[in-house]
Protein backbone atom coordinates (compact mmCIF):
# COMPACT_ATOMS: atom_id res chain seq x y z
CA UNK A 1 0.00 0.00 0.00
CA UNK A 2 2.01 3.03 -1.17
CA UNK A 3 -0.98 5.44 0.08
CA UNK A 4 -3.67 6.08 3.15
CA UNK A 5 -6.99 4.83 0.37
CA UNK A 6 -9.54 5.75 2.99
CA UNK A 7 -10.75 7.98 5.96
CA UNK A 8 -10.81 4.85 8.33
CA UNK A 9 -6.98 4.34 7.96
CA UNK A 10 -6.03 7.78 8.24
CA UNK A 11 -8.07 8.08 11.46
CA UNK A 12 -6.06 4.76 12.32
CA UNK A 13 -2.69 6.51 11.65
CA UNK A 14 -3.88 10.02 13.51
CA UNK A 15 -4.76 8.16 17.06
CA UNK A 16 -4.06 4.61 17.19
CA UNK A 17 -0.61 3.52 18.92
CA UNK A 18 0.06 -0.12 17.66
CA UNK A 19 2.17 -2.82 19.37
CA UNK A 20 4.98 -4.97 18.03
CA UNK A 21 4.77 -2.67 14.66
CA UNK A 22 7.24 -0.38 12.80
CA UNK A 23 5.65 2.74 14.27
CA UNK A 24 7.81 4.52 10.86
CA UNK A 25 6.39 2.61 8.39
CA UNK A 26 3.16 2.16 9.88
CA UNK A 27 2.78 6.10 9.37
CA UNK A 28 4.07 5.68 5.63
CA UNK A 29 1.35 2.65 4.49
CA UNK A 30 -1.16 2.48 6.99
CA UNK A 31 -3.45 -0.46 8.35
CA UNK A 32 -4.53 -3.92 7.68
CA UNK A 33 -8.56 -3.16 8.78
CA UNK A 34 -10.27 -6.44 9.72
CA UNK A 35 -13.55 -5.70 10.21
CA UNK A 36 -15.29 -9.45 10.55
CA UNK A 37 -14.68 -13.19 10.79
CA UNK A 38 -16.08 -16.75 10.51
CA UNK A 39 -14.70 -19.81 11.09
CA UNK A 40 -10.90 -19.85 10.76
CA UNK A 41 -11.75 -16.69 8.19
CA UNK A 42 -11.18 -12.99 8.99
CA UNK A 43 -12.51 -10.31 5.80
CA UNK A 44 -11.08 -6.93 5.77
CA UNK A 45 -12.96 -3.56 5.06
CA UNK A 46 -12.87 -4.61 1.37
CA UNK A 47 -14.46 -7.45 1.79
CA UNK A 48 -11.58 -9.37 0.97
CA UNK A 49 -11.02 -13.44 2.73
CA UNK A 50 -7.79 -14.02 4.70
CA UNK A 51 -7.42 -17.67 6.63
CA UNK A 52 -6.01 -16.49 9.78
CA UNK A 53 -2.97 -19.07 10.43
CA UNK A 54 -2.24 -17.98 13.52
CA UNK A 55 -5.50 -17.73 15.33
CA UNK A 56 -5.58 -13.92 15.85
CA UNK A 57 -2.66 -14.24 18.84
CA UNK A 58 -2.06 -17.85 19.31
CA UNK A 59 -5.77 -17.71 20.89
CA UNK A 60 -8.40 -17.99 18.60
CA UNK A 61 -9.15 -21.06 19.27
CA UNK A 62 -13.19 -21.64 17.88
CA UNK A 63 -12.69 -19.50 15.15
CA UNK A 64 -14.21 -15.96 14.85
CA UNK A 65 -17.67 -16.49 14.97
CA UNK A 66 -18.74 -18.70 18.07
CA UNK A 67 -22.28 -18.09 18.28
CA UNK A 68 -22.03 -19.82 21.89
CA UNK A 69 -19.74 -17.68 22.94
CA UNK A 70 -21.40 -14.50 22.34
CA UNK A 71 -24.41 -16.10 23.66
CA UNK A 72 -22.32 -16.50 26.99
CA UNK A 73 -21.27 -12.92 26.95
CA UNK A 74 -24.81 -11.56 26.38
CA UNK A 75 -26.23 -13.32 29.39
CA UNK A 76 -23.28 -13.01 31.77
CA UNK A 77 -23.45 -8.81 30.74
CA UNK A 78 -27.33 -9.15 31.72
CA UNK A 79 -26.60 -10.97 34.40
CA UNK A 80 -23.76 -9.72 36.34
CA UNK A 81 -22.13 -6.48 34.44
CA UNK A 82 -19.25 -6.24 36.45
CA UNK A 83 -18.15 -8.17 40.23
CA UNK A 84 -14.80 -8.46 41.29
CA UNK A 85 -12.82 -11.09 44.29
CA UNK A 86 -11.42 -8.40 46.69
CA UNK A 87 -11.97 -8.52 50.50
CA UNK A 88 -13.20 -12.06 49.99
CA UNK A 89 -16.19 -11.13 47.72
CA UNK A 90 -17.06 -13.82 44.88
CA UNK A 91 -19.59 -14.55 42.24
CA UNK A 92 -20.66 -17.94 40.66
CA UNK A 93 -18.67 -17.55 37.54
CA UNK A 94 -15.32 -17.24 39.15
CA UNK A 95 -16.24 -20.47 41.24
CA UNK A 96 -17.26 -21.93 38.48
CA UNK A 97 -14.52 -21.57 36.33
CA UNK A 98 -11.79 -21.89 39.51
CA UNK A 99 -13.34 -25.38 40.10
CA UNK A 100 -13.05 -26.76 36.39
CA UNK A 101 -9.64 -25.53 35.51
CA UNK A 102 -8.63 -27.54 39.15
CA UNK A 103 -10.56 -30.22 37.83
CA UNK A 104 -8.68 -30.11 34.31
CA UNK A 105 -5.21 -29.74 35.43
CA UNK A 106 -2.75 -31.81 34.51
CA UNK A 107 -1.38 -32.01 37.89
CA UNK A 108 -2.70 -31.32 41.44
CA UNK A 109 -3.25 -28.13 41.98
CA UNK A 110 -4.95 -26.36 44.94
CA UNK A 111 -5.93 -22.32 44.12
CA UNK A 112 -6.58 -20.46 40.77
CA UNK A 113 -5.63 -16.69 40.78
CA UNK A 114 -7.44 -14.31 37.48
CA UNK A 115 -6.11 -12.04 35.91
CA UNK A 116 -6.42 -10.23 32.24
CA UNK A 117 -3.63 -11.51 30.67
CA UNK A 118 -0.33 -13.75 29.99
CA UNK A 119 1.51 -11.18 31.00
CA UNK A 120 -0.45 -11.06 34.32
CA UNK A 121 -0.69 -14.32 35.00
CA UNK A 122 3.44 -14.57 34.56
CA UNK A 123 3.83 -11.15 36.73
CA UNK A 124 1.86 -12.77 39.44
CA UNK A 125 3.80 -15.84 39.92
CA UNK A 126 6.76 -13.96 40.00
CA UNK A 127 5.40 -11.72 42.70
CA UNK A 128 4.31 -15.04 44.94
CA UNK A 129 7.48 -17.04 44.56
CA UNK A 130 8.81 -13.65 46.04
CA UNK A 131 5.99 -13.45 49.09
CA UNK A 132 6.64 -17.21 49.59
CA UNK A 133 10.45 -16.86 50.02
CA UNK A 134 10.11 -14.06 51.84
CA UNK A 135 7.52 -16.28 53.92
CA UNK A 136 10.32 -18.38 54.13
CA UNK A 137 13.02 -16.64 55.88
CA UNK A 138 15.08 -16.59 52.25
CA UNK A 139 14.85 -13.12 51.60
CA UNK A 140 17.98 -13.85 49.32
CA UNK A 141 16.23 -16.60 46.54
CA UNK A 142 14.51 -14.35 44.37
CA UNK A 143 16.55 -15.04 41.26
CA UNK A 144 14.27 -16.08 37.79
CA UNK A 145 15.57 -18.29 35.42
CA UNK A 146 14.39 -17.91 32.16
CA UNK A 147 15.70 -18.94 28.59
CA UNK A 148 16.86 -17.66 25.83
CA UNK A 149 13.97 -16.55 22.80
CA UNK A 150 11.44 -17.37 25.76
CA UNK A 151 8.52 -15.08 25.63
CA UNK A 152 6.42 -15.00 28.91
CA UNK A 153 5.17 -11.25 28.74
CA UNK A 154 5.81 -7.46 28.13
CA UNK A 155 5.20 -6.16 31.49
CA UNK A 156 8.77 -5.19 33.54
CA UNK A 157 9.37 -8.05 34.90
CA UNK A 158 7.84 -10.61 32.20
CA UNK A 159 9.69 -8.79 29.67
CA UNK A 160 12.89 -9.04 31.76
CA UNK A 161 11.91 -13.08 31.77
CA UNK A 162 11.03 -12.67 27.84
CA UNK A 163 14.61 -13.72 26.42
CA UNK A 164 13.97 -11.87 22.88
CA UNK A 165 16.70 -8.76 22.18
CA UNK A 166 13.29 -6.39 20.91
CA UNK A 167 11.77 -6.51 24.14
CA UNK A 168 14.98 -5.44 26.03
CA UNK A 169 16.40 -2.49 23.48
CA UNK A 170 16.13 0.79 25.29
CA UNK A 171 13.20 -0.28 27.87
CA UNK A 172 16.33 -0.70 30.46
CA UNK A 173 15.73 -4.11 30.42
CA UNK A 174 16.20 -7.16 31.56
CA UNK A 175 15.95 -6.21 35.35
CA UNK A 176 18.79 -7.44 37.66
CA UNK A 177 16.87 -10.57 39.26
CA UNK A 178 16.01 -11.84 35.72
CA UNK A 179 18.75 -14.20 34.28
CA UNK A 180 18.79 -16.53 30.89
CA UNK A 181 19.77 -19.81 30.28
CA UNK A 182 20.47 -21.50 26.99
CA UNK A 183 18.02 -21.57 24.21
CA UNK A 184 17.08 -25.02 23.42
CA UNK A 185 16.89 -25.32 19.59
CA UNK A 186 18.69 -27.99 18.29
CA UNK A 187 18.82 -26.76 14.76
CA UNK A 188 20.29 -23.43 15.73
CA UNK A 189 22.57 -24.22 18.47
CA UNK A 190 23.96 -27.97 18.57
CA UNK A 191 26.90 -28.30 17.67
CA UNK A 192 28.32 -30.25 14.14
CA UNK A 193 28.60 -33.90 15.18
CA UNK A 194 26.08 -33.42 18.51
CA UNK A 195 23.10 -35.52 18.98
CA UNK A 196 19.79 -34.30 19.78
CA UNK A 197 20.10 -36.09 23.08
CA UNK A 198 23.74 -34.72 23.76
CA UNK A 199 22.51 -31.08 23.02
CA UNK A 200 19.60 -31.16 25.87
CA UNK A 201 22.42 -33.42 28.18
CA UNK A 202 23.94 -29.61 27.42
CA UNK A 203 21.60 -27.54 28.08
CA UNK A 204 20.73 -28.90 31.45
CA UNK A 205 24.56 -28.66 32.07
CA UNK A 206 24.45 -24.94 31.49
CA UNK A 207 21.73 -24.77 33.82
CA UNK A 208 23.31 -26.79 36.53
CA UNK A 209 26.54 -24.15 35.91
CA UNK A 210 24.75 -21.02 35.78
CA UNK A 211 22.74 -21.97 38.79
CA UNK A 212 26.27 -23.15 40.91
CA UNK A 213 27.56 -19.53 39.35
CA UNK A 214 24.77 -17.69 40.78
CA UNK A 215 24.78 -19.61 44.08
CA UNK A 216 21.41 -21.97 44.31
CA UNK A 217 20.28 -20.04 47.53
CA UNK A 218 19.53 -17.28 45.50
CA UNK A 219 17.51 -19.05 42.34
CA UNK A 220 13.44 -18.90 43.51
CA UNK A 221 12.60 -20.38 39.98
CA UNK A 222 12.82 -21.37 36.61
CA UNK A 223 10.13 -20.55 33.88
CA UNK A 224 9.62 -22.52 30.38
CA UNK A 225 7.10 -22.89 27.95
CA UNK A 226 6.03 -26.22 27.05
CA UNK A 227 6.93 -25.36 23.08
CA UNK A 228 8.69 -22.13 22.90
CA UNK A 229 5.97 -20.03 21.24
CA UNK A 230 6.66 -16.12 19.98
CA UNK A 231 10.59 -17.10 20.34
CA UNK A 232 10.23 -19.12 17.15
CA UNK A 233 7.77 -21.93 17.58
CA UNK A 234 10.89 -24.42 18.95
CA UNK A 235 9.64 -27.98 20.39
CA UNK A 236 12.36 -29.07 23.03
CA UNK A 237 14.76 -31.73 22.16
CA UNK A 238 14.59 -35.40 22.72
CA UNK A 239 15.41 -35.69 26.55
CA UNK A 240 15.61 -32.19 27.62
CA UNK A 241 12.55 -31.83 30.00
CA UNK A 242 13.62 -35.36 31.91
CA UNK A 243 16.79 -34.13 32.37
CA UNK A 244 16.00 -30.50 33.08
CA UNK A 245 13.31 -31.17 36.07
CA UNK A 246 15.59 -33.25 38.25
CA UNK A 247 18.27 -30.01 38.78
CA UNK A 248 15.21 -27.91 39.75
CA UNK A 249 14.76 -30.63 42.12
CA UNK A 250 18.10 -30.79 43.58
CA UNK A 251 18.14 -27.17 44.07
CA UNK A 252 14.73 -26.89 45.70
CA UNK A 253 13.96 -24.29 42.61
CA UNK A 254 10.31 -23.93 41.90
CA UNK A 255 9.36 -24.78 38.31
CA UNK A 256 6.64 -22.53 36.27
CA UNK A 257 5.25 -23.79 33.62
CA UNK A 258 3.84 -21.35 31.25
CA UNK A 259 0.90 -23.02 29.24
CA UNK A 260 -0.29 -19.82 27.67
CA UNK A 261 0.02 -20.72 23.89
CA UNK A 262 0.30 -24.40 24.69
CA UNK A 263 -2.98 -24.56 26.84
CA UNK A 264 -6.48 -26.37 26.12
CA UNK A 265 -5.04 -28.81 23.20
CA UNK A 266 -2.56 -26.61 21.07
CA UNK A 267 -0.27 -29.64 21.20
CA UNK A 268 -2.48 -32.59 20.86
CA UNK A 269 -3.32 -33.03 24.64
CA UNK A 270 -5.28 -30.48 26.86
CA UNK A 271 -1.82 -29.05 28.34
CA UNK A 272 1.56 -28.80 26.85
CA UNK A 273 2.61 -30.38 30.78
CA UNK A 274 1.15 -33.57 29.67
CA UNK A 275 2.02 -33.56 25.97
CA UNK A 276 5.86 -33.38 27.46
CA UNK A 277 5.69 -35.10 31.44
CA UNK A 278 6.59 -31.95 33.26
CA UNK A 279 5.65 -31.72 36.72
CA UNK A 280 5.40 -27.99 37.70
CA UNK A 281 4.42 -25.98 41.06
CA UNK A 282 2.78 -23.30 39.39
CA UNK A 283 0.62 -23.31 35.86
CA UNK A 284 -0.29 -19.75 33.63
CA UNK A 285 -2.64 -20.52 31.15
CA UNK A 286 -5.20 -17.41 29.27
CA UNK A 287 -5.12 -17.29 25.15
CA UNK A 288 -7.14 -20.41 24.70
CA UNK A 289 -8.75 -19.89 27.99
CA UNK A 290 -11.79 -17.89 26.37
CA UNK A 291 -11.04 -18.58 23.01
CA UNK A 292 -9.52 -15.09 22.91
CA UNK A 293 -13.02 -13.73 22.96
CA UNK A 294 -12.44 -11.59 26.27
CA UNK A 295 -9.34 -11.11 27.86
CA UNK A 296 -9.09 -13.57 31.26
CA UNK A 297 -5.96 -15.71 32.72
CA UNK A 298 -5.56 -17.73 34.93
CA UNK A 299 -2.25 -18.75 37.55
CA UNK A 300 -2.86 -22.31 38.94
CA UNK A 301 -0.92 -22.59 42.43
CA UNK A 302 0.00 -26.28 44.21
CA UNK A 303 -0.82 -26.64 47.75
CA UNK A 304 2.10 -26.61 49.47
CA UNK A 305 2.87 -22.61 48.06
CA UNK A 306 -0.82 -21.85 49.49
CA UNK A 307 -0.38 -22.64 52.88
CA UNK A 308 3.13 -20.91 52.90
CA UNK A 309 0.11 -17.83 51.29
CA UNK A 310 -2.45 -17.99 54.01
CA UNK A 311 0.53 -18.01 56.87
CA UNK A 312 2.21 -15.05 55.47
CA UNK A 313 -1.03 -13.12 54.88
CA UNK A 314 -2.40 -13.67 58.17
CA UNK A 315 0.98 -12.33 59.53
CA UNK A 316 0.55 -8.94 57.55
CA UNK A 317 -3.23 -9.14 57.90
CA UNK A 318 -3.85 -9.22 53.67
CA UNK A 319 -2.84 -10.93 50.78
CA UNK A 320 -2.29 -7.48 49.00
CA UNK A 321 -2.18 -8.44 45.15
CA UNK A 322 -5.10 -8.56 42.36
CA UNK A 323 -6.45 -6.79 39.23
CA UNK A 324 -9.24 -4.75 39.17
CA UNK A 325 -10.64 -7.07 36.39
CA UNK A 326 -9.40 -10.17 37.45
CA UNK A 327 -11.89 -13.10 37.46
CA UNK A 328 -14.17 -10.49 36.16
CA UNK A 329 -17.89 -12.63 35.32
CA UNK A 330 -18.09 -12.00 31.94
CA UNK A 331 -15.15 -13.43 30.86
CA UNK A 332 -15.26 -16.34 33.65
CA UNK A 333 -18.35 -17.04 31.86
CA UNK A 334 -17.24 -17.29 28.42
CA UNK A 335 -14.32 -19.22 29.47
CA UNK A 336 -16.81 -21.67 31.07
CA UNK A 337 -18.62 -22.22 27.78
CA UNK A 338 -14.91 -22.55 25.51
CA UNK A 339 -14.45 -25.16 28.20
CA UNK A 340 -17.67 -26.94 27.95
CA UNK A 341 -17.57 -26.95 23.72
CA UNK A 342 -13.92 -28.36 24.19
CA UNK A 343 -15.04 -31.23 26.27
CA UNK A 344 -17.98 -31.78 23.70
CA UNK A 345 -16.64 -31.28 20.57
CA UNK A 346 -13.44 -33.45 22.02
CA UNK A 347 -11.53 -31.08 20.73
CA UNK A 348 -8.30 -33.47 21.63
CA UNK A 349 -9.51 -35.91 19.08
CA UNK A 350 -10.01 -32.93 16.51
CA UNK A 351 -6.55 -31.41 17.08
CA UNK A 352 -5.13 -35.49 17.23
CA UNK A 353 -6.96 -35.55 13.50
CA UNK A 354 -5.63 -32.57 11.69
CA UNK A 355 -2.22 -31.77 13.04
CA UNK A 356 -0.97 -35.00 11.00
CA UNK A 357 -2.00 -33.17 8.31
CA UNK A 358 -0.58 -30.11 9.24
CA UNK A 359 2.72 -31.39 10.20
CA UNK A 360 3.32 -33.46 6.77
CA UNK A 361 1.92 -30.71 4.97
CA UNK A 362 4.61 -28.35 6.45
CA UNK A 363 7.81 -31.15 5.53
CA UNK A 364 7.03 -30.70 2.26
CA UNK A 365 8.79 -27.34 2.30
CA UNK A 366 11.73 -28.89 3.88
CA UNK A 367 13.33 -29.15 0.61
CA UNK A 368 12.52 -25.40 -0.75
CA UNK A 369 15.60 -23.41 -1.26
CA UNK A 370 14.71 -20.79 1.70
CA UNK A 371 13.90 -23.24 4.67
CA UNK A 372 16.54 -24.37 6.84
CA UNK A 373 14.29 -25.98 9.21
CA UNK A 374 10.35 -27.66 9.31
CA UNK A 375 9.56 -27.68 13.21
CA UNK A 376 6.09 -28.43 15.52
CA UNK A 377 3.94 -30.36 17.20
CA UNK A 378 -0.30 -30.76 17.39
CA UNK A 379 -0.90 -27.61 15.16
CA UNK A 380 1.67 -25.43 15.98
CA UNK A 381 4.45 -24.98 13.49
CA UNK A 382 6.93 -23.00 11.55
CA UNK A 383 9.24 -22.85 8.60
CA UNK A 384 12.51 -21.30 9.55
CA UNK A 385 14.55 -19.51 6.58
CA UNK A 386 18.03 -19.16 6.24
CA UNK A 387 19.94 -17.59 3.13
CA UNK A 388 22.09 -20.79 2.84
CA UNK A 389 21.03 -24.79 3.51
CA UNK A 390 24.12 -26.27 3.70
CA UNK A 391 25.39 -24.19 6.81
CA UNK A 392 22.39 -22.70 8.33
CA UNK A 393 23.29 -19.18 7.31
CA UNK A 394 20.42 -16.98 8.44
CA UNK A 395 19.08 -13.96 6.26
CA UNK A 396 20.78 -10.47 7.59
CA UNK A 397 17.43 -9.30 9.76
CA UNK A 398 17.73 -5.63 8.05
CA UNK A 399 16.84 -7.41 4.34
CA UNK A 400 13.47 -8.46 6.01
CA UNK A 401 12.91 -11.65 4.54
CA UNK A 402 10.46 -12.76 7.20
CA UNK A 403 8.49 -9.71 6.87
CA UNK A 404 8.46 -9.69 2.83
CA UNK A 405 6.95 -13.36 2.89
CA UNK A 406 4.18 -12.18 5.24
CA UNK A 407 3.13 -9.54 3.10
CA UNK A 408 3.52 -12.11 0.18
CA UNK A 409 1.25 -14.36 2.31
CA UNK A 410 -1.38 -11.79 3.11
CA UNK A 411 -1.46 -10.35 -0.34
CA UNK A 412 -2.34 -14.04 -1.42
CA UNK A 413 -5.13 -14.22 0.88
CA UNK A 414 -3.13 -15.76 4.21
CA UNK A 415 -2.46 -13.94 7.70
CA UNK A 416 0.20 -15.00 9.75
CA UNK A 417 3.56 -13.74 11.89
CA UNK A 418 7.09 -13.28 11.05
CA UNK A 419 9.12 -14.14 13.96
CA UNK A 420 12.72 -12.46 13.09
CA UNK A 421 12.79 -15.09 9.83
CA UNK A 422 10.75 -18.01 11.27
CA UNK A 423 7.13 -17.79 9.48
CA UNK A 424 4.74 -19.07 12.51
CA UNK A 425 1.57 -21.24 12.38
CA UNK A 426 -1.04 -21.65 14.97
CA UNK A 427 -4.19 -22.15 13.35
CA UNK A 428 -7.90 -22.09 15.16
CA UNK A 429 -8.28 -26.14 16.41
CA UNK A 430 -11.45 -26.24 14.39
CA UNK A 431 -9.62 -26.22 11.54
CA UNK A 432 -10.27 -28.60 8.78
CA UNK A 433 -8.35 -30.64 6.44
CA UNK A 434 -9.23 -28.27 3.32
CA UNK A 435 -8.58 -25.48 5.16
CA UNK A 436 -4.79 -26.57 5.98
CA UNK A 437 -4.74 -27.35 2.06
CA UNK A 438 -5.57 -24.16 1.26
CA UNK A 439 -3.02 -22.64 3.63
CA UNK A 440 -0.36 -24.44 2.70
CA UNK A 441 -1.17 -23.84 -0.78
CA UNK A 442 -0.62 -20.04 -0.01
CA UNK A 443 2.27 -20.41 1.79
CA UNK A 444 4.00 -22.09 -1.38
CA UNK A 445 2.68 -19.53 -3.76
CA UNK A 446 4.32 -17.01 -1.68
CA UNK A 447 7.49 -19.05 -0.19
CA UNK A 448 8.63 -19.45 -4.28
CA UNK A 449 7.48 -15.28 -4.91
CA UNK A 450 9.87 -14.58 -1.71
CA UNK A 451 12.51 -16.74 -3.46
CA UNK A 452 12.15 -15.13 -6.64
CA UNK A 453 12.39 -11.36 -5.04
CA UNK A 454 15.60 -12.50 -3.37
CA UNK A 455 17.20 -13.28 -6.25
CA UNK A 456 16.42 -9.57 -8.14
CA UNK A 457 17.55 -7.90 -4.50
CA UNK A 458 20.25 -10.19 -3.16
CA UNK A 459 21.93 -9.08 0.10
CA UNK A 460 25.47 -8.18 -0.10
CA UNK A 461 28.25 -10.10 0.87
Amino acid sequence: MSSIPNSMAARDIASYLHPYTNLKSHIQTGPLIITSGKGVEVFDEEGKTYIEALSGLWCTSLGFNNERLVAAATKALNNLPFYHGFGGKSHPPGIELAEKLLGISPVPMSKVFFANSGSEANDTAIKIIWYVNNALGRPEKKKIISRQKAYHGVTIATASMTGLPNNHIDFDLPIDRVIHTTCPHFYRFGLEGESEEQFATRCASDLRKLIEQEDPNTIAAFFAEPVMGAGGVIPPPKTYYEKIQPILKIFDILFVVDEVICGFGRTGNMFGTETFDLKPDMITVAKALSSGYLPISALLINEDLFQIMVLESEKIGIFGHGFTYGGHPVPCSVALETLKIYEEIDIIAQVKKVSPILQSGLERFSDHSLVGEVRGVGLLGALELVRDKSNKDPFDLVQGVGQYLVKRCQENGLITRALGDTLAFSPPLIINKNEISRMLNIVEISLDETAAWIDQNPPPI
